[in-house]
């Protein structure tokens, strides 16, 4: 005679399962059973592979932009830089209060190099030449603050 096997719950038989069940053996049953029932063990040093492989992933997927994001600089520190030295012609917040300078909200945002040239280099007698006035940094911020539109 067939012996019972225990019902687990994250499987409970159907009426198909229970009409079948008639013509299996017990013992395909029971390894059946068994099977369901054993945990999956994963050792630390298993877990902690996964995490290092998808952590190496991240950040060859990512690497890439990872310049161009230091290059932007900090938004913050680029306002107060323009406050001192860029508001007084180019406008409080980018908003240009005549027509003699240029509207820097509408400077192209995918160009840091003509903005650093411009900002370093300056534009003639319409704006003076911050080179030896700036560090990378200062150029960097004000970049990031050029680019978020005041």
């Amino acid at each position: 005679m067939a012996r019972a096997l225990p019902v687990i719950a994250s499987d409970p038989p159907t009426l198909a399962t229970r009409a079948t069940s008639g013509f299996k053996s017990a013992e395909a049953q029971s390894a059946k059973a068994e099977a369901k029932q054993s945990p999956v063990t994963i050792s630390a040093a298993e877990i902690a592979s996964a995490c290092f492989a998808c952590l190496a992933m991240t950040a060859l997927i990512f690497s890439p932009s990872l310049p161009a994001r230091a290059a932007d600089g900090d938004a913050e520190q680029g306002r107060d830089t323009y406050g001192e030295l860029c508001a007084t012609c180019h406008g409080r917040d980018m908003v240009n209060p005549g027509a003699l300078s240029f509207d820097l909200r509408k400077f192209p945002k995918d160009d840091f190099e003509r903005f650093k040239g411009s900002v370093l280099d300056g534009k003639g007698r319409a704006m003076p030449a911050w080179r030896d006035k700036l560090s990378d940094e200062d150029v960097a911020g004000l970049w990031a603050y050029v680019r978020s539109g005041g």
